[in-house]
């Protein structure tokens, strides 16, 4: 502490010195309040009432109002407050409903002036009119707030918020007889001291409770308010509705907020928990403190300026037991510790970097940006001479990269997603027409996705588990083929063995049809073969050699290479033993040595791994055993989470909805719930509002179900003052009418309630359709012509 800047300010012919420093309490804090010539403080709390002397160096205890070997209930306090008119005038808030005076100039050592015990519950606040000396105001945990003429036994008026807990009560420095009232439902009342019946102003601040507020000492519209909802919000109260024109977000619940005085965009706030530190804010830059206090090591219950015109000493509080005195040169400056560039893509790929001025200045080469002109290059904040950092370069630049136009639309997505059909269909056409869909925008790669999972899902092979996983030992690849022969020409005779010779002098045609423009699969016709009463399915199997030699073979001259086969006259013998997986090639090379196989056929047989590739055709006559239903799932996960990991959500989404329950248990539900969120949020993006709503209602994933209905608010106006509703009713709070009147029958709507848009008047459902059947005009007699959907 002895290396803390000492500092002297001039306040009119005084002058307030002091440096950093601090003492310990007896007990925890939960308020303090300084004294108006800045050199007494009093701390309050549970088990702690005492008075402080504000030396140059160090805080001296001066008396201790905590008086009685056994003290009441009385002495625990929740606020307390100095008045800044009568230094010997001071008011609690006990946590027994109490609210206590202080008379400091009494002779005797009990110091307790007068008692009103009028609130029921904790009172949370008290709070003395800035220039009457004897109103005193109080707001307690019951609803109540409850003002006091001292010179009086009991309360002059009594306001009733007809809400929950008040928690926070302060009147304006500026307007003499409007207060403003903080409450736990999250709204904001003011008050004329004159009328105690009514609110003149109400509006929500905060979603949760509001626990505190503070008017702005120089601007007298200017209202802060802070919430559990980690947010300040600055109010301006001089136009007819409540405007928010400063919004800081913290990090926790906001427990004190405090004017920083001879500094307008300047404000104090400390938590209610979790964070300990002490933040003054410039409103105009919410998203990072000008200075911050770090010295409590437990949550600080009180803030107050020592001075109301001097800026630069702050007396905290805390649960910790100790008592500060901030020096604002000493506070640490987050600013310093921030990355001092920014970098972001936009939407349609533009980059934006923002850097210190001195950075990009000297590039000479720099181009205007030529995008959108609303959004000039340089974004630059002229220092304010009364800003106290002024070492604090606050000028910036921003730099605009464009891409490519056309490498960068996003045509393709949105046509994609108005396009595909998701649900409604069998499986088997929703993966034809979302084929024809990506090919139509040139995603052959997608399409072909969609082809396989048809084939797939809506097909399945007909071979045993065993033999395909013979037929898909590694580095081999099993396809299924369409329309691969013509089975008329096979006898029926066709038996156990697997081996086929063949005799001279008989011929017979197969056809392989194979597209080597985009795909391996012709998927026109292939429900069944041609000439065949049965549907068939085929694999290729075995094929050693690489997938480019697949698409070289010769489509025009299928005869060039293939040799012809027929079955053997004999009798068939039995079948072999199957050995477990056997390689292609070793079955092979066995064939090419039997003596029962042609010197021709050993030629045919023994072929170079590059070159050979065997056609096994398969008929439901061969093997009954289908595929098992999730067979292919891995490959199909693996699929989905490529597309992902490459950035089209959009495929792994509409994959997702249409397989359904297929795949979604290969899928860990986490991921699944990332991937509808990210396109969810591109789709909002694109504001088809209509596609995400019917992919959040098709969404496999739980968790993405509910968002419709957690995300819908209807708002409603009254028909009568045309002003918003509550929701706790059909009752206006302002015309105290019933909005919900049948504008044909005249009584309280209580069922199905419709009204026109246009006018807000409605009623009755039947009564409505009966009315429009004979005229247009609205039944109220206002003269709208009256459209209902």
């Amino acid at each position: 502490m002895e290396k803390m800047a000492r500092v002297t300010t001039a306040l009119g012919g005084n002058a307030l010195t002091g440096r950093t420093m601090f003492c310990h309490l007896d007990a925890p804090a939960n308020a303090i309040s300084v004294c108006r010539d800045a050199a007494q403080v009093v701390v309050a709390g549970r088990n702690i009432f005492k008075i402080y002397s504000i030396e140059e160096d160090q805080f001296v205890e001066k008396l201790n109002l905590r008086v009685g070997r056994k003290p009441s209930l009385n002495f625990s306090c929740a606020d307390v407050v100095w008045h800044q008119m009568d230094e010997n005038l001071l008011a609690t808030a006990a946590t027994n409903g109490v609210v206590v005076t202080w008379n400091l100039g009494k002779p005797s050592r009990n110091k307790q002036d007068q008692l009103f015990t009028e609130h029921k519950r904790t009172v949370n606040k008290v709070c003395f009119h800035p220039t009457e000396v004897y109103m005193l105001l109080s707001g307690s945990q019951d609803g109540y707030m409850k003002c006091f003429d001292l010179r009086k036994k009991d309360s002059v008026s009594t306001f009733s918020g007809q809400s929950e807990s008040v928690r926070d009560v302060q009147f304006s420095i500026r307007d003499y007889f409007t207060f403003a009232a903080t409450f736990e439902n999250g709204n904001v009342q003011l008050w004329d001291i004159r009328r105690p019946d009514r609110y003149e102003r109400m509006f929500t601040a905060h979603n949760g409770p509001v626990f505190c507020c503070d008017w702005h000492p120089e601007d007298r519209g200017w209202l802060a308010t802070g919430g559990r909802d980690k947010m300040v919000k600055v109010w301006d109260m001089n136009t007819t509705r409540a405007k928010e024109i400063y919004c800081v977000q913290t990090i926790a619940s906001v427990a004190r907020v405090k004017w920083r005085p001879e500094c307008k965009h300047h404000i104090a706030t400390c938590s209610m928990m979790v964070d300990h530190n002490i933040y003054v804010w410039d409103v105009r830059r919410p998203f990072i403190p000008s200075a911050m206090f770090e010295e409590h090591k437990d949550v600080t219950t009180g803030i107050v300026w020592r001075h109301l015109h001097d800026p630069y000493f702050l007396l905290s509080g805390s649960k910790d037991s100790t008592l500060y005195q901030h020096i604002f040169k000493d506070a640490s400056q987050p600013i310093d510790r921030a990355n001092p560039e920014g970098l972001c893509y936009s939407l349609y790929g533009d980059l934006a970097f923002a850097a210190k001025e001195s950075l990009i200045s000297s590039d000479s080469n720099r181009k205007p940006y030529i995008g959108d002109r609303r959004h000039p290059i340089f974004f630059k904040r002229k220092l304010d001479p009364t800003e106290q950092f002024e070492y604090i370069s606050s000028s910036s630049t921003l730099s605009v990269f464009e891409t490519d136009v056309e490498s960068g639309s996003m045509d393709w997505f949105v046509h994609t997603a108005k396009q595909y059909a998701l649900a409604g269909r069998p499986l088997a056409e929703l993966c034809d027409h979302n084929a024809k869909v990506a090919k139509g925008l040139d995603r052959n790669q997608v399409a072909q996705t969609w082809t396989m999972l048809r084939i797939i899902y809506s097909s399945l092979g007909t071979v045993s588990s065993a033999n395909l996983n013979h037929s898909m030992g590694k580095g081999s690849m099993a396809l299924p083929l369409m329309n691969s022969f013509n089975l008329k020409d096979i006898p029926s005779g066709l038996g156990s063995e697997s081996r086929l010779d063949r005799s001279k002098g008989e011929s017979r045609t197969e056809n392989i049809l194979m597209d080597s423009s985009s795909t391996l699969i012709n998927n026109e016709d292939n429900e069944e073969t041609e000439g065949s009463d049965v549907p068939a399915d085929y694999l290729l199997g075995d094929v050693e050699a690489d997938e480019d030699d697949l698409y070289m073979m010769d489509h025009e001259n299928p005869h060039a290479e293939e040799q012809e086969y027929s079955l053997p006259q004999e009798a068939f013998p039995l079948r072999h033993e199957i050995v477990d997986n056997p390689s292609a090639l070793d079955h092979l090379q066995d064939k090419a040595d039997s003596p029962h196989v042609s010197g021709n056929e050993a030629e045919t047989v023994s072929l170079t791994p590059v070159e050979s590739f065997s056609l096994i055709s398969i008929s439901h006559s061969l093997y009954e055993n289908r595929l098992p239903s999730d067979f292919f799932n891995p490959i199909v996960r693996d699929t989905l989470l490529f597309y992902a990991e490459q950035g089209d959500v959009q495929t792994a989404v509409s994959v997702l909805i249409v397989l359904g329950d297929r795949i979604r248990k290969e899928i860990d539900e986490q991921t699944q719930e990332h991937w509808y969120t990210s396109y969810i949020d591109l789709l909002q993006r694109f504001q088809l509002w209509n596609i995400s709503n019917e992919v959040i209602k098709l969404s496999t994933c739980r968790a993405i179900n509910c968002l419709n209905q957690a995300s819908t608010t209807l708002h409603v106006n009254c028909s009568n003052c045309k002003r918003p509703m509550s929701n706790r009713g059909w009752i206006c709070d302002r015309c105290r009418q019933c909005a919900s009147m049948c504008a044909v029958c005249h009584h309280v709507v209580k069922g199905l309630f419709v009204w026109c848009q246009g006018c807000s008047h409605g009623g009755h459902l039947q009564h409505i359709m009966k009315w429009l059947e004979t005229s247009s005009h609205c039944p109220a007699g206002c003269g709208h012509l009256c459209e209902y959907t």
